[in-house]
């Protein structure tokens, strides 16, 4: 078996430790109330470094994620790079971060690449993060607005350029809109937040929505952008009758938009992204252990909200030491333990994984070993 080998620049695993053990524990370091930090079978905490790059929308929980981990693990570090999750996975596949950080899972493409550098069985995805997108929008007296999917289509195709337009009109009465323009922002980096977003579009106004489902914004449809979620929150808050499309824990005080699902307009909140998962499916084709889910974005559940994404972290199924294997099952399992999931929660409003999805993620990463 070929395992990964990263450059030293990538990371540099710095003292041996013993494989974690503790799963399905209420402790925020994965093992039962009373003993160490994050001990293994033999009392022994994890060290060295492990090194991420990836989704921007990420950003918040694996803070909390590093603080929570770092602290059970005085001798284990966590360095995350928000770059995106294009450039999360570019850097992965190429060898240069130990996982990546992606809102979107590897494609059928970059899971045969993986094999390049995780060996003959590739790479696994495992959701960690769960969060509704939210369609934020900065118009002057106006904080909510009810939107179906064509007309989210039409706005960000630019078929519908002010804030009057009949189509938003005849779906909020009552609410004084003005003739503001309408400025669309988007990402202008490879990001799998936008791949998420079109992908609700092109399933639920696929005759307005006609662009391919991708992580980079359509070539013929530039308007303002910035990189990153932050960037786009930023220029949407400082633009008058501005738009954009982004992580919800992330959008601050912009005016939000209830989207229509069946007959009824659902406010976004992490309950509606959750029940938005529960009728995903798992990608055909995939190994027991990867848990890439397809969600139905066409949705008609009643209290589901479709615009979500569920992100990932991309990890070899080998390593090339037992070192590097046991700082990253410790690292994984504290991510999609309750403690971990609740950690995300307070700080980024994400909805914790299930029960269910929590212990399959923790037994897929217990899959993880050494190659030779």
């Amino acid at each position: 078996m070929k395992a990964l080998r990263f450059g030293r620049a990538a990371a540099v695993i710095s003292v041996a430790a013993l494989a974690l053990t503790a799963c399905g524990s209420d402790n925020a370091t994965g093992e039962p109330a009373g003993e160490g930090p994050a001990s293994s079978a033999a009392g022994t905490a994890v060290t060295g470094t492990l090194t991420g790059i990836g989704s921007s929308a990420q950003n918040s929980a694996m803070e909390a994620w590093k603080t929570g981990f770092e602290s059970a693990n005085e001798g284990a570090m966590v360095q995350y790079s928000p770059d995106g999750s294009g450039a999360g996975r570019k850097a992965f596949l190429s060898g240069g971060a130990q996982f990546a950080g992606s809102d979107a899972y590897l494609d059928d493409d970059e899971m045969t690449q993986a094999k390049e550098v995780c060996g003959p069985d590739g790479a696994i995805n495992i959701p960690v993060y769960i969060s509704p997108i939210a369609i934020a929008f900065n118009l002057e007296g106006v904080t909510e607005l009810n939107l179906d999917a064509p007309t989210i289509a039409k706005i960000f195709t630019k078929e519908i350029t002010t804030w009057n337009d009949p189509a938003i009109a005849s779906q909020n009465e009552g609410v004084e809109l003005p003739d503001t323009p309408i400025t669309v922002v988007h990402r202008s980096d490879d990001s799998g937040t936008t791949e998420n977003f079109v992908e609700y579009l092109s399933a639920a106004a696929p005759e307005d929505w006609t662009y391919e489902v991708d992580g980079a914004w359509p070539a013929d449809l530039q308007s303002e952008n910035a990189k990153g979620t932050s960037g786009v929150v930023q220029t949407v808050t400082s633009t008058d009758g501005a738009i954009t499309y982004a992580d919800a824990s992330a959008v601050g005080d912009l005016g939000k938009a209830k989207v229509k699902v069946g007959e009824e307009y659902t406010e976004i909140s992490s309950d509606a992204a959750a029940k938005a998962v529960e009728v995903a499916t798992p990608v055909e084709g995939r190994s027991a252990s990867d848990m890439s889910l397809e969600l139905q974005r066409d949705t008609t559940e009643s209290g589901a909200y479709p615009v979500v994404l569920v992100s990932y972290h991309v990890f070899c199924t080998s390593y090339d030491s037992q070192e590097t294997v046991d700082l990253v099952k410790a690292f994984g399992t504290y991510v999609v333990s309750e403690a971990g999931q609740a950690e995300a929660e307070a700080s980024a409003g994400s909805a914790p994984l299930s029960p269910t999805l929590s212990e399959k993620a923790t037994t897929a990463i217990e899959s993880i070993e050494v190659g030779s």
